[in-house]
């Protein structure tokens, strides 16, 4: 069963528990997912086919971790679905997760994209990338320093910058160079903007092909996205105006986050939410995010999709998702300190 919420969230609880008792005594899971119906159905009916387990998913672009909050004991969430380092460690800070203890999920997920207290698990990663342009940029390597050399001046574009993947690159910044290098560098790429930031990913690479900047900030799956829409083919041509960047790759490496999963604190079908975890990390799940979402796979061996293989080789940054996620508050602050989306 599959719901998108497109008002407010409104007897989440009811929802979900109505769904269960229309499937009666089958198996089933709950899934609240901030990540899209159609990029997560692949991976549950291939989930139900292997065991039986029906999966019932209630989607919302925001809101879901403070319901959870909200809804305590009774919450029918058992596994909650999301994006970036920092909305898991949220999840974690709000007293929504359980630690799991899974030997199936340890072996398929390295450590540096678990949690240690194992509250939360990476399923992809994204590289936080540069897109430049094909025709206006002869450059074949960069670094995120270099963003905020004046000779980019009016020429980046990029979103807001609050948003969750820019606060983890700016948190990135700060644990490698401190805060106050970190700063200076936020101040210059803001001077090198071609334009307030706005819009999502895709509008900064339209912005290339329109010629409004040169190069933008956005992430890998992005790209597949663009390449691969039918339904808005102009799409394709700002793909095809221009190539990804991997900055850093010749030092420490390009920044990477995370998509990944958490075992909700009163889970009500624990043991079909922790089967549910298990088979996400699994070679046949990892590989079908890879296909379908264009990310690359946390387990090691999972070949990334030929879409994705055409982008490049990268080295990615090592440094921990946990000291990263520590340092976002700091990262927000800077944002308005230097003024970034004025």
């Amino acid at each position: 069963m599959l719901f998108r919420l497109t008002r407010p969230l409104v007897g989440l609880a009811a929802i979900l528990l109505a769904g269960a008792a229309s499937a009666q005594a089958a198996e089933e899971v709950n899934v609240y997912s901030y990540r899209q119906p159609f990029l997560v159905k692949p991976l549950f009916d291939a989930f139900t086919a292997e065991t039986g387990i029906t999966v019932n998913t209630i989607f919302a672009e925001k809101g879901l971790i403070e319901r959870m909050a909200q809804e305590g004991r009774n919450s029918p969430a058992d596994v909650l679905l999301t994006v970036d380092i920092g909305r898991l460690t949220e999840a974690v800070k709000q007293g929504v997760t359980q630690p799991l203890e899974s030997g199936v999920v340890n072996a398929n997920i390295p450590e540096a994209w678990r949690d240690p207290a194992g509250h939360w698990f990476g399923l992809t990663r994204r590289a936080r990338v540069v897109y430049a342009s094909i025709d206006r940029v002869k450059q074949d390597s960069i670094t995120y320093e270099e963003l905020a050399d004046p000779k980019w001046k009016g020429r980046i574009c990029i979103r807001s910058g609050q948003h969750v993947y820019n606060l983890a690159l700016i948190a990135s910044m700060i644990v490698h160079h401190g805060v106050d290098e970190a700063r200076t560098w936020l101040q210059g790429v803001k001077d090198n903007l071609a334009r307030k930031p706005a819009g999502g990913d895709r509008q900064q690479v339209k912005g290339i092909y329109s010629g409004e900047c040169d190069i933008a900030v956005a992430n890998t799956y992005y790209m597949g996205k663009m390449q691969t829409n039918e339904e808005n083919p102009e799409e394709k041509e700002w793909a095809a105006s221009a190539r990804i960047l991997f900055p850093n790759s010749d030092d420490r490496g390009t920044h990477v986050n995370i998509s990944g999963v958490v075992l909700a604190k009163y889970a009500p079908n624990r043991d079909n939410a922790v089967k549910l975890i298990e088979f996400l990390s699994s070679d046949e799940a990892q590989r079908i995010y890879a296909e379908t979402n264009f990310e690359y796979p946390v387990k090691p061996g999972v070949p990334w999709s030929d879409r994705v293989k055409s982008w490049g080789e990268f080295k990615a940054d090592t440094i921990s998702l946990d000291r990263i996620a520590k340092a976002r508050d700091a990262a927000s602050k800077l944002v308005d300190e230097v003024r970034f989306n004025e």
